[in-house]
């Protein structure tokens, strides 16, 4: 696919590569707000919010050497601020003694609870789990880690084809299950409530 970021938006995306500690911190004023949304819709806590932003610029300024220059940095980022929050949420929580699943914190920081959106939730989690464990991984590795395939097969160790073929057979798998929710609509929206 191609990349759709102008010149100025190589030449930061190389900068940084580079270790450019000046671009890093242009990537932060350009994207900071929406990478804190999202860490605040995962973990419902600002102060939570705000750590998992800032680990997750430390892990992303330490991966700089590897990052494609040809790719949009926000998609990558939010990928790492998915994982970091899991982290933090994890700490906290072992901090605090408390038992509350991140998924289930996630959900009630986003948005109110909806008869209709609980439903679809959790037909998605029972068509899931009728999936294989490697159908199952890759798609959460895709949905709710926000990897791509590429990323995916080297995390796994798997030839990119393995890793393709893998998700369309999942996908396929999903669709039939997912066939009386009301159309592949609604059955790709929720993907990412597994």
């Amino acid at each position: 696919m191609a990349s759709t970021m102008d010149e100025t938006g190589r030449a930061l995306a190389r900068r940084f590569r580079a270790g450019d500690e000046t671009a890093l911190a242009e990537l932060y004023t350009v994207h900071s707000a929406r990478l804190h949304a999202t860490a605040l819709r995962l973990l419902g806590d600002p102060d939570l919010a705000a750590e998992a932003v800032q680990r997750a610029l430390v892990r992303a300024w330490r991966a700089a050497p590897g990052f494609d220059e040809e790719r949009e940095p926000l998609p990558w980022l939010y990928a790492i601020v998915r994982r970091t929050a899991r982290d933090v949420h994890r700490d906290a929580r072992r901090a605090a003694g408390g038992q509350v699943a991140l998924d289930e914190a996630a959900h009630l920081a986003a948005e109110p609870p909806c008869l209709e959106r609980e439903w679809l939730g959790l037909q998605v989690r029972r068509a899931l789990a009728l999936l294989h464990p490697d159908e199952r991984g890759v798609l959460r590795m895709a949905y709710y880690d926000g990897m791509t395939q590429a990323e995916i097969a080297l995390e796994l160790g798997l030839p990119l084809g393995t890793v393709k073929s893998r998700t369309a057979r999942a996908l396929r798998r999903i669709a039939g299950l997912l066939h009386h929710v009301g159309g592949p609509r609604a059955a790709a929206r929720p993907l990412g409530t597994e």
